[in-house]
């Protein structure tokens, strides 16, 4: 059934655009506007990156991580969604960004690109549900004797890892339902969580939200280490922001399953980010206000959250929003599973895997997912989540470094693309805008903006205790550039385009036929 509102004029005009990028309507086109806002909202999910993630603001300088620090980080992500926006609404195909660089570079950018966002995206989805395992174990692990053993972490990782695939499995329909719900249930439990932290705390100083206190060191549980520079301080605590606002290329992943996606893909994109931003930014605030004594708080590091809510909090309520948070969590890894999966589809389709592609292209007529690349995604994140538990690296848990280097990688697929866009925009590759226009000045501002973002972003990434970043990004671009050089350049041949669009309309028309797409 189609979503309301959607006509045969507005289906037309979808298979035109994905017509003439050369690709056929396999993947089942039912997520309505606000399902695909819901998708990224809820990857972004601010009861996730904003709670597991909260000690680098009151760890670094206090309460204006959260009043200030929160606003400038949120700032940069959304400069990244606005310029994304653009490129979406011109280019609805899923596996956007590897698409945008195909199209607007040449297919080295592509290729490259589509690397940094797959490694990216395992690794996300590893973070985020090795962060539901954690939290697990911190709230209700005792219930069940769970301690949290790197073998208890991996097996419940596993476990909630295959109900994530077993969701997206069974149709795009059924994950647009549950990720809507995954919205209203965040919406819902910041709410009770920001009017507990109010009514709970146990005096309110608003002057702590633009108060900058240096608790590096020992002073904030050894989150960071010991600086004077509260300049540098203000920057590391933009991990926070940057690090959860993120995700929202799933919008551009899912085009391919969005009714009139010009249109609504681009605006799911910024009003995910703005609406995680702002709601977001209320929340921490919140819980800045409500911690008995912040110095004292800030000195619990990574458990500032938690020990804030034992001493304010009646048991019942505390237990309800950390079901809530949980439930929200597992929402966010299953539409991460989502946006891994279509973004190895996308890129399978044109032979980017050096092995398997085709099978990883594959869609099943049934349900209409590309379901082994679903297992495929579920089955490399659960194994670097294993080798994230078990392996070290100079003392340094393999998890710590490479979620950090996620956040590298993740930046890097959105500045490619963007940074081409900037220099393409009104020349031959890239003639004419979609629907959703910003107008050349503005659009190439926020690609510089983006740009200057992803210079900051890379800066505080690669400090301590995350140095180890550093020797990964260059590893990683020097074996992309010998993978390249000597294998890919000569293997890989990118997105079809000019003639080889034309060529393949017969096969197009076949496929759909095939998979039983309605008016094929």
């Amino acid at each position: 059934m189609a979503a309301p509102g959607y006509t045969e004029v507005d289906k037309k005009e979808d298979l035109k655009v994905l017509h003439g990028m050369g690709y056929a309507q396999e993947l089942s086109r039912s997520m309505s506007r606000f399902s695909n806002f819901a998708i990224s909202f809820s990857i972004i999910c601010i009861l996730s990156g904003g709670i597991n993630s909260f000690a680098q603001a009151t760890s670094s300088i206090g309460g204006a991580g959260a009043g200030i620090g929160w606003i400038v980080g949120c700032c940069v992500s959304g400069f990244f969604a606005l310029a994304m926006a653009q490129i979406a609404s011109a280019f609805p195909t899923a596996g956007g960004l590897y698409h945008w660089s195909s199209i607007l570079g040449n297919r080295f950018t592509g290729w490259l690109t589509a690397w940094l966002n797959l490694f990216g995206l395992i690794t996300v989805l590893g973070a985020i549900n090795i962060g539901t395992a954690f939290f697990f174990v911190g709230t209700f692990g005792s219930w069940f004797g769970i301690t949290g053993t790197p073998g208890e972490i991996v097996g419940f990782v596993a476990f909630i890892t295959v109900l994530q695939a077993l969701f997206n499995h069974f149709g795009i329909k059924l994950t647009a339902m549950l990720t809507d719900a995954s919205g209203f249930l965040i919406l819902g439990a910041t709410a009770v969580l920001i009017v507990a932290c109010l009514v709970f705390a146990p005096a309110i100083d608003i002057s702590r939200l633009w108060t900058f206190t240096n608790y590096s060191g020992d002073a904030g549980g050894g989150v960071f280490p010991q600086t004077d520079s509260m300049s540098y301080l203000f920057l590391l605590c933009l991990l926070l922001p940057v690090y959860t606002i993120t995700g929202y290329d799933a919008s551009a992943h899912t085009s391919e399953e969005t009714v009139k996606a010009a249109h609504s893909v681009p605006r799911a994109i910024v009003s995910s980010v703005l609406w995680s931003s702002l709601i977001g930014w209320v929340m921490l605030c919140a819980i800045v206000l409500a911690i008995p004594d912040l110095a004292a708080g800030a000195k619990q590091g990574w458990s500032v959250f938690f020990s804030t809510m034992d001493a304010i909090l009646p048991v019942w309520l505390k237990e309800l929003l950390y079901f809530a948070i949980l439930i929200s969590q597992f929402l966010c890894g299953l539409a991460t599973v989502t946006s891994a999966s279509r973004m190895l589809f996308a890129f399978s389709r044109d032979g980017g895997m050096p092995v398997g592609s085709a099978a990883l292209a594959k869609v099943n007529p049934t349900w209409r997912t590309p379901v082994n690349a679903i297992w495929t995604a579920a089955i490399l994140e659960i194994l670097y989540v294993f080798l994230a538990q078990f392996i070290s690296i100079g003392g340094t848990n393999i998890y710590t470094i490479v979620v950090n280097s996620t956040l590298v990688f993740l930046f890097l697929s959105f500045t490619i693309p963007i940074a081409l866009g900037m220099i393409t925009f009104g020349t031959a590759k890239w003639p004419n805008p979609g629907p959703w226009n910003l107008g050349a000045g503005l659009f190439k501002l926020f690609c510089a903006l983006s740009i200057v973002g992803m210079v900051i972003i890379f800066y505080i990434a690669i400090q301590p205790p995350n140095d180890k970043v550093l020797y990964i990004t260059i590893g990683f671009i020097v074996l992309t550039a010998l993978l390249w050089f000597g294998f890919e350049n000569r293997r890989f041949q990118g997105p079809p385009i000019g003639d080889q669009i034309a060529k393949r309309q017969a096969a197009i028309k076949a496929a759909e036929v095939a998979i039983g797409e309605a008016g094929a």
